[in-house]
């Protein structure tokens, strides 16, 4: 469902200030939700057992410095102004930096890699390869497997922290903004109020991910305005009003006395202080939705200040408060004044709810690019919009992060255990961020490695210490990020392993091109009316579940098309180049291969346009074909093998210059006229049309498809081909009439005789297990079941 292309496909030339403005102001829903109701547990997080609020305030006063530095170097310093630039046509996010990395060094693990690729428009390199030198990372990375199959590793585990961060983002958001009942309710009813009302909450905000955000999103912006000014007026009555010296502790030197004093528990504490930047890895990874210029006009205008004001009105308030019943009273809401608390409390409820369905968004999106790197079972996806790409839900992610969500509520009951895991899956996420980018910094911007390793020493170091803080609270909390990790990477990698074996025995297996010739001499084969559309992951031969369909039932359609639907390392893939064109034979023998591109964050087409299409595009490759073949009949060298190798660009838009590859990754450029073709889903009308089917009026329900031959493709002297373009134009239209059929191999996978038995585990167990209960290659596809036929097939890896 080919509809926007985000931001990633804007004009590179700058926006007016007018939609910087616009852009900046929408990112405040979508992009900061999270970082912006951090105030409500960070102080709560901190002084929550390990370090007391003493009469002394070196305690208030160093969080404080603590949190205004973090803010400045993370937030501000490392994203807006160094990571944000690092963008794949506009996109953020691990995949955008992996992505990046993969086109400009050979490091990806993808096996069906052509050259065609690198000609999409969106597959642009910082520098041209030819003039970029080959440092010494990049070479040890392209010559040693074990390199590439860590920095895959890598990306994984940060996927998986993202999605832990989706499981507990929503859990302590809500139940952070809902505790703000615990001053209007005894000690006794506490319990038993909030957990409740967090539940229900958590189940309704995924309740309503099944329709979408772009209903409510309009919404999700004033709200966070709101927020922010709230906690900035709040911030500024609590510092004239408590401690206008509050901003002496911004002094670096706090901090030294606060370790110095707190020792061990002051580091330990730093687990809840990391608290404050969570939500900043969002400005990276929904970079594709907005400008660079708008997400940093809105950090550094709006959302760092309200932050900053947020933290020093509440440290201001607790330096001059200090009896409290209990070291969970250090919160946001004891700042607040009593007037104001119940319209603060709606508010940061909202608020709260604005910033999980940020993180439950990334989630479906980060597992749909998940599955374009063969690294997650197959789930069924869903557009949610038809005007806003890239808006989806995933069902059954869904439910399972609500039962996750509300699990983790009800088992922590406390927002002390809640951060220890927050953190740890943030900061591992942003730890894995930095290597990326250090790579991008020598890889793609060409930059001197020591540049590159400053940058990583730098950041790295400060989350690196915030690291080992949440490590250390493995017992308290910070176990649940592991642990869910551990299972979705293990889940990940033997997707991941037994999909590769699987495409490389479909290699070793396919068969050859005479086989298939030699099909049509065999007594008793049949070709039958209609279109036969043969999935398969290879971008050349003949796949062996052909082989297999046809070796147990002679018969294939009279139209044949090996159809390879593959990713490519780019966010997305313009309709105009998405689909690449064959023969497989002789025009005679009416066999195609089509690859279809997707980038990693495009939506698979439903299956009645890409029909359209696919006929569309093929009826244009034909009468190029003509073209090329009248063209190289003045080239004997040119044998027939490797016209059949070739395949075309078609692209939708018919101005568009079309460009021929050679399947052996040797790139040919045609210079062939363009040859418009006019086609209907349901009927096609083309006056003075050269070829048409004879269509009866009764037959109205069925499909009908006319093509218009244009007369300048075929010249006086190759008036046998004109003809034989006019036939397959029949053909092709007649088998569209009678029907597609979508030929799938059904896999059952085994380990051959002796393997280990980590790899019987690993492939018979694991895999098989997957695969029966994730979705089948039909729903992924969106292939009606009607069409379908599957063939069985046994995998012996």
């Amino acid at each position: 469902m080919d509809l926007e292309f985000g931001r990633g496909a804007r004009s590179p030339k700058r926006d007016s200030w007018k939609t910087t403005l616009l852009l900046a102001y929408q990112s405040l829903g979508v992009v900061y939700g999270d970082l912006s109701i951090s105030p409500l547990y960070v102080y709560k997080s901190t002084f929550a057992e390990d370090i007391q609020h003493s009469e002394t305030n070196e305690e208030i006063f160093g969080v404080l410095s603590f949190v205004f530095w973090t803010l400045t170097l993370i937030p501000l310093i490392k994203y807006v102004s160094i990571v944000l630039r690092a963008d794949d046509n506009g996109e953020g996010g691990t995949f955008a930096l992996y992505s990046l990395i993969c086109r400009h060094a050979n490091v990806s693990l993808l096996p069906n890699r052509q050259i065609a690729d690198e000609e999409l428009s969106t597959y642009k390199l910082e520098c041209p390869p030819e003039t970029a030198d080959k440092s010494r990372i990049k070479v040890w990375l392209e010559k040693h497997r074990k390199l590439r199959v860590a920095l895959l590793i890598m990306v994984m585990i940060g996927t998986c922290m993202v999605i832990g961060d989706g499981v507990l983002t929503p859990a302590i958001s809500v139940f952070s903004a809902v505790s703000g009942l615990e001053f209007s309710l005894s000690k006794d009813h506490r319990e038993y109020a909030v957990i409740p009302i967090t539940c229900v909450i958590l189940a309704f905000l995924f309740a309503l991910q099944h329709y979408g955000t772009h209903r409510v999103g309009f919404l999700f912006a004033p709200i966070v305005l709101a927020w922010l000014l709230c906690m900035s007026a709040l911030g500024l009555y609590n510092i004239i009003h408590w401690n206008p010296h509050i901003y002496q502790a911004l002094n670096p030197s706090y901090m030294f006395k606060f370790l110095r004093k707190t020792r061990k528990y002051g580091w330990m504490s730093l687990g809840g202080i990391l608290l404050c930047m969570t939500g900043s890895e969002a400005m990276f990874a929904d970079l594709g939705h907005f400008s660079y210029s708008a997400i940093q006009l809105a950090f550094t205008s709006l959302v760092y200040p309200a932050l900053i004001l947020a933290y020093m009105g509440q440290a201001a308030y607790l330096s001059k408060h200090h009896d409290f019943y209990s070291s969970s009273q250090v919160g946001f809401y004891i700042a607040v004044p009593d007037k104001v608390r119940w319209p603060v409390l709606v508010l940061a409820i909202l608020a709260s709810v604005v910033g999980s369905q940020a993180i439950i968004s990334g989630t479906f999106s980060i597992i749909n690019q998940s599955q374009s790197l063969s690294c997650f079972p197959r789930v069924k996806v869903v557009h949610t919009s038809e005007k806003i790409h890239g808006q989806i839900y995933i069902p059954e992610i869904n439910w399972l992060l609500m039962i996750l969500c509300i699990a983790v509520t009800v088992g922590f009951r406390d927002t002390k255990h809640m951060g220890n895991a927050s953190g740890l899956a943030v900061i591992t996420v942003m730890l894995v961020t930095t290597f990326l980018a250090s790579l991008v910094i020598v890889l793609c911007w060409h930059r001197p490695p020591v540049l590159a390793l400053a940058f990583l020493l730098f950041f790295g170091s400060v989350e690196v210490l915030y690291f080992s803080a949440s490590l250390i609270k493995f017992r308290e909390g910070a176990w649940l990020p592991i642990l869910l990790a551990l299972i979705l990477m293990a889940v990940m990698l033997i997707w991941h392993y037994t999909t590769i074996k699987k495409y490389e025995f479909d290699l070793h297996n396919k068969v050859t091109l005479e086989w298939l010739l030699a099909l049509g001499d065999k007594l008793g084969m049949v070709r039958v009316p209609g279109i036969g559309l043969v999935y398969t992951d290879l971008t050349s031969g003949v796949p062996a579940n052909f082989s297999r369909f046809v070796t147990n039932l002679p018969a294939f359609h009279q139209v044949l098309v090996f159809v390879c639907v593959k990713s490519v390392p780019v966010p997305y893939v313009f309709p105009a180049e998405r689909y690449l064109i064959g023969r497989v034979g002789p025009p005679g023998h009416r066999s195609y291969r089509c690859i279809v591109r997707y980038g990693y964050r495009d939506v698979h087409q439903d299956v009645d346009s890409f029909e359209t299409e696919l006929v569309e595009t093929l009826a244009t490759f034909i009468k190029l074909d003509a073209s090329y073949r009248c063209s190289a009949a003045s080239e004997p060298e040119l044998v027939e093998a490797e016209r059949e190798r070739r395949l075309t660009v078609i692209a939708s838009n018919p101005l568009r210059d079309r460009a021929s590859y050679d399947l052996q990754d040797s790139v040919q450029h045609s210079a062939a006229s363009t040859v418009e073709m006019r086609a209907g889903g349901a009927v096609g009308e083309s006056p003075g049309a050269g070829a048409a089917t004879n269509s009866a009026a009764a037959a109205a329900a069925a499909k009908q498809v006319r093509f218009l031959i244009d007369s300048d493709v075929a010249s006086p002297e190759s008036a046998a081909v004109e003809k034989q373009v006019a036939e397959e134009l029949e053909a092709l239209a007649a088998a569209r009439e009678a029907g597609t059929a979508f030929i799938l191999g059904h896999s059952h996978v085994q380990c051959k005789p002796g393997s280990s038995l980590l790899r019987r585990l690993a492939v018979d167990v694991g895999y098989n297990f997957l695969s029966r209960n994730c979705r089948g290659p039909d729903v992924a596809l969106r292939v009606p079941p009607a069409s379908l036929l599957e063939v069985g097939m046994v995998y012996v890896l």
